[in-house]
């Protein structure tokens, strides 16, 4: 079982900036990917970023590409995204995903509101 912990969303001006942290915690294999996906008002679910925890490697929506970077902290367990240059379109619930050992685990998601 594993447990994500979101925190770090808000409101913001258009053009400007916020970072999401996700702190995981319980029982992850050696390997695994853990990123973001973002649920827009009305839409579906939809894949934002994601990281490969042993290995470091990144991959981006091209909707956030040049604006949004993901990093981790291995000591902590934790990943973070950084979004830059925000715009209204980034407005959206963001949950951080985790999968590993062949199970997808979702956070409870925090709200992020671009005002135009």
């Amino acid at each position: 079982q594993v447990q994500l912990v979101e925190s770090g969303g808000g409101l913001v001006q258009a053009g400007g900036s916020l970072r999401l942290s996700c702190a995981a915690s319980g029982r992850t294999s050696s390997s695994y990917h853990m990123g973001w996906f973002r649920r827009p008002p009305g839409k579906e679910r939809e894949f934002v970023a994601e990281i490969n925890w042993m290995f470091g490697d990144t991959y981006y929506a091209d909707s956030v590409k040049g604006r949004i970077t993901i990093s981790r902290d291995t000591a902590k367990n934790t990943v973070y995204l950084q979004m830059n240059s925000l715009k209204p379109e980034d407005t959206a619930v963001y949950y951080c995903h985790v999968y590993t050992g062949g199970t997808d685990y979702w956070g409870q998601g925090t709200q992020v509101t671009v005002s135009s």
